[in-house]
């Protein structure tokens, strides 16, 4: 499945862009191209890659993220709004429930054709839309609730300054989740996944949205993320504590949750 776009980058430094490496910056150009390239079929793709899977996913991560009445919620590389549209439908339910104030659901995505996408599609009353940086979020220090970014952590060109960006911005007992691509656990699961995302995605992207090479770079980008474990340190290394991974699928992908506290 395809995934949302997310940064700029420091200078002089080098970042991975599928099996290459490339300057920091350079990634951040060719990021945005792929994406520029695949935002208007990014949720039938999402579909066809993943058997449908990827909104299971999503629901199980939404539900892990818990929104609730009131709070401000930021959904970074947050694409056509998939995430987002989950946090407002839950909050409300809550809101009905029990009471309080609208949540407040920032989708925010450095690829403004992917915003635009999202717009076309629709959103929900408690969802707000802006173009920005992952590596540099334009809100103040403790000012959000909750924090999610959902197949987006690995495009972008500085993962460490991303994750200290999202401690910077939540409050104290903030809520950070990643659901991302990981590492399936079982060896049969692997050899399996390897052969379809890469003989069969970039095929499907080369027939559907007339793109093999951005769908080939999306594959090539989840072999060259961490592990589960890997990833889980950059977290506590960013400052978060109490950090778990909930496997999705075997491994194929994973939920990261941490709190700032």
């Amino acid at each position: 499945m395809t995934d949302a776009p997310a940064s700029d980058a420091p200078a002089g430094k080098t970042s991975s862009f599928g099996f290459r490496d490339v300057d920091a910056k350079e990634k951040v150009q060719l990021v945005r191209g792929v994406f520029d390239s695949v935002a208007s079929n990014y949720d039938r793709m999402n579909d066809l890659m993943s058997g449908g899977v990827h909104r299971l996913w999503k629901d199980a991560a939404a539900a892990k993220l818990n929104p609730r009445p009131g709070e401000t919620i930021l959904d970074v590389a947050g694409g056509t709004g998939d995430m987002a549209r989950r946090y407002a439908k839950m909050a409300r339910g809550a809101q009905q429930r029990r009471g309080g104030d609208d949540a407040s659901i920032i989708v925010l995505d450095y690829n403004a054709e992917m915003i635009m996408a999202g717009v076309h599609k629709g959103g929900e009353p408690e969802m707000s839309w802006t173009v920005g940086d992952a590596m540099a979020l334009p809100m103040p220090d403790a000012s959000v609730d909750a924090y999610s970014i959902s197949f987006g952590i690995r495009n972008v060109a500085d993962i460490p300054q991303a994750l200290r960006e999202a401690r910077r911005v939540l409050k104290p007992g903030g809520r950070f989740l990643c659901l991302e691509f990981s590492r399936p656990t079982a060896s049969a699961i692997r050899k399996a996944y390897d052969a379809w995302s890469f003989h069969a995605i970039p095929r499907i992207g080369g027939w559907v949205a007339g793109d093999r090479d951005s769908y080939q770079y999306l594959v090539e980008s989840i072999r060259r993320f961490p592990d589960q474990s890997t990833f889980r340190a950059m977290i506590e290394d960013a400052g978060f504590s109490r950090v778990t991974v909930t496997n999705l699928s075997g491994g194929v992908a994973a939920i990261h949750h941490g709190w700032a506290i």
